[in-house]
């Protein structure tokens, strides 16, 4: 999700509302396959996670330019030699990396000898999705989005005040 214009708090609040939206939707897809003893390929549901990463660079190298000095000026009449420009961010300009993953235990295996996919001995594989993980991930997700929210609403009120000014 992007917010145009010269608003980076926009922006921040954007990029996290739309990265707590993935996790729920995901979260959502393990609670509803919860159940789920074949899949496609015939193996039990597998639960899955997204997992996003900050790329680490050193604070150093932020600062320097091209030619590998500092970017820093001493003080001047004019501080910003160019216009400072700011888009709305992408996840490759946040330095995010973002990956589903595919949890990988073992889930419960259940004697229940008259279902279809049962084995020679009468055991069921059943998915590795526990629904009150998910239920309390959920939830962290949840207040999550509600905190960007209300950054977001936080910075198109303080941007009304000031043009009220």
């Amino acid at each position: 999700m992007k917010i145009g214009g010269k608003l980076s708090g926009f922006n921040i609040s954007a990029l996290g509302l739309s990265i707590q939206r993935k996790k729920m939707n995901l979260i959502a897809e393990n609670i509803a396959k919860a159940n789920t003893v074949r899949d496609v390929n015939g193996q039990p549901y597998q639960r899955k996670t997204l997992i996003v990463k900050q790329k680490q660079d050193p604070f150093s190298k932020a600062l320097m330019n091209d030619r590998g000095t500092l970017k820093l000026r001493t003080t001047e009449r004019n501080h910003f030699m160019q216009p400072v420009k700011t888009e709305p961010l992408t996840k490759q300009q946040a330095g995010l990396e973002f990956k589903e993953i595919t949890d990988a235990s073992e889930g419960e295996v259940v004697y229940m000898p008259e279902h279809p996919n049962a084995d020679e001995n009468g055991y069921v594989k059943m998915s590795n999705v526990n629904i009150v993980t998910e239920m309390v991930d959920m939830i962290a997700a949840t207040r999550s989005y509600e905190a960007n929210l209300t950054a977001l609403n936080s910075s198109k009120q303080i941007i009304k005040d000031t043009l009220e000014i």
